[in-house]
């Protein structure tokens, strides 16, 4: 039900002068109300918005740009673009008891201010500078994620291996039963499979819903591994 989740929608109020980034993009050019689900997905090809689009969802909804929860404050280097302030989120009546941004690009930067605060307990004891990529991204949703909660999440199958997807789908659905609502960018066929959520692709005609199987990230793998000669004809043809 719409009331049960903590972000039901988030609406753009467009400024008069859309030529400029971050409005230069198709996809975020075209946005007017973008309905949201328990589990949610953006996908697109690298320039498509879906990062810059869930990132100025995060700062709206009270994220760090760079990472972190409510309580990070820190910034290494402020990058973020200005579409935040054009965008409004339709709240639910629940207000989420835990969050988190994650973005594969600055956890490094999120790993830094962990051993600053010293809550390396929330993610298991061990700093994530002591770990792989892999196994720090999955400590962290192992113990850091919560019921009730709002957790934004960027490409964060860059450090993970495939099996480790599927441990991370485990823990997704674990919580998404358990009362939190995730709002996920990524490429992975893997994470796009997850039963029941919902896809947005993010393109130079705008941003609209999609199934699973149309997607480019299911259909290009499928059709790979099925035949991978017919492409590596084509790609190593001189």
């Amino acid at each position: 039900m719409l009331s049960d989740l903590f972000v039901r929608d988030v609406r753009v109020e467009r400024p008069a002068e859309v030529a400029a980034y971050p409005f230069s993009i198709p996809a975020l050019r075209a946005l007017d109300v973008l309905a949201l689900e328990t589990v949610t997905f953006l996908v697109g090809e690298n320039g498509s918005g879906k990062s810059t689009l869930l990132e100025a969802i995060a700062v709206a909804a009270g994220f760090n740009a760079e990472g972190g929860s409510r309580n990070y404050n820190f910034a290494t280097r402020p990058s973020e673009s200005e579409l935040h302030r054009h965008l409004r989120l339709g709240r639910g009546v629940r207000r989420p008891r835990d969050g988190f941004f994650l973005r594969a690009e600055s956890f490094y930067n999120v790993a830094t201010e962990m051993e600053r605060l010293g809550v390396l307990h929330t993610v298991g004891g061990a700093s994530p500078h002591e770990q792989s990529h892999g196994e720090s991204f999955l400590a962290l949703a192992v113990n850091r994620f919560n019921d009730n909660g709002l957790y934004l999440l960027d490409e964060p199958e860059a450090a993970l291996s495939p099996a480790r997807q599927l441990s991370l789908l485990a823990i997704l659905h674990r919580l998404a039963h358990a009362g939190s609502q995730f709002l996920i960018a990524t490429h992975s066929p893997i994470l796009l499979a997850y039963p029941g959520a919902l896809i947005y692709h993010l393109g130079a005609d705008g941003i609209a819903p999609i199934r699973y199987e149309d997607t480019e990230h299911y259909t290009l793998t499928r059709d790979f591994l099925n035949d991978r000669e017919r492409y590596f004809k084509h790609l190593f043809d001189e």
